[in-house]
This record gives C-alpha cells, sequence and structure tokens, in this order.
C-alpha cells in the first residue's frame, strides 16, 4: 500500500475495488447520523452499481504512534492492520450546461470521534489537487439541506449552490 501524510498523524491512501463492504459501511454510517431509524441496507445495490477502478476510493487512517522517520512511517503502516476514520469517494458526472466531464464527490465520510480536527477540510483540498492535476476545472457535489456541518465545511471552501434537487411526497391513494 502507498500511504500520504494527510495531517499530522493522518495518512490517506488509495483504496481498491475490493474494499466494496466496507465502503458499504461507511456510506450507511454517514446516511444513519442524519436519519438514525432508516435502514439503509439498499445502499449495497448504489456501490455495485458505480463503484469501479474509474471511481477513485481514499481511506485515512489515523496512527496515534511517535514515529521517526518517513521510511519507519511507511514500513510500520504497512505492516500494521489499520482501520480508516474517513473516505472519499469521487465518481464522474457531465456539467448540463457546458456538457464538460468533471468529478462528483459521491461520498465524505468522517468518523464522529475525529470531526472538527481538519480531515474533511484536507480530505476535499487533496481531491481538489488531484482534479486540477487531471485536468479538471470544477468538482460537483451533493449535500443535505440539513446537514449543516457539512454545508459550512463546504461554503467555506468556496462552493457555492448551482442548482436545488426538489422532492415532492406523493400520496398513495
Amino acid at each position: 500500500m502507498n500511504f500520504e501524510l494527510l495531517l499530522p498523524g493522518y495518512y490517506i491512501r488509495r483504496g481498491s475495488t475490493l474494499e466494496r463492504s466496507l465502503l458499504v459501511k461507511f456510506m450507511q454510517r454517514t446516511y444513519q447520523d442524519l436519519y438514525p431509524q432508516q435502514d439503509f441496507a439498499h445502499l449495497a445495490k448504489t456501490v455495485e452499481q458505480y463503484f469501479s477502478k474509474d471511481t477513485p476510493l481514499w481511506w485515512v487512517d489515523f496512527v496515534n504512534e511517535g514515529l521517526e522517520t518517513q521510511e519507519n512511517q511507511e514500513t510500520e503502516l504497512t505492516s500494521s492492520s489499520l482501520s480508516p476514520v474517513a473516505c472519499l469517494w469521487v465518481g464522474n458526472a457531465v456539467d448540463q450546461v457546458t456538457g464538460i466531464r468533471h468529478p462528483h464527490i459521491f461520498l465524505l465520510y468522517v468518523v464522529p470521534e475525529y470531526r472538527r480536527r481538519g480531515v474533511g477540510t484536507a480530505l476535499m483540498r487533496y481531491v481538489e489537487n488531484w482534479a486540477i492535476q487531471r485536468g479538471d476545472r470544477q468538482i460537483g457535489l451533493q449535500v443535505f439541506q440539513s446537514n449543516q456541518p457539512a454545508l459550512n465545511l463546504y461554503n467555506h471552501l468556496g462552493y457555492q449552490t448551482q442548482s436545488l434537487w426538489m422532492l415532492k411526497q406523493l400520496d398513495s391513494q
């Protein structure tokens, strides 16, 4: 595995398509944070349909040990069994106004105990740099209007509302 320092103590690594079940678990956790009474077993179908080598996934691991050199850090990280504290999954979208392909963030999730430590901001900056290196000129995402912490983060990073996704509940009468 190739680890890269994201923040002091936090390392980012590219995920693989073999990690579908862990991705489903993180997706379910993010939705359960907002809707605790809901069952999100159906998200496995979303991952099955959209997760591929063309939709990159990154995991963030927290390492609490004080490791002295980068070589030692990489050796230790590779040999230990880590448990991710955050993830970022990116898909592809097409801007319907311009027709330009761009990355779309499917999932950004930070385990609650690791929130408000800069991990989400660092992940967003990481994906922005990744997108710039690919030649992309924009990034899209969807956020629930009721998810104020996420809205605050995205607004702070310069994201702006481009459209509103509207729903109407239909009575089955």
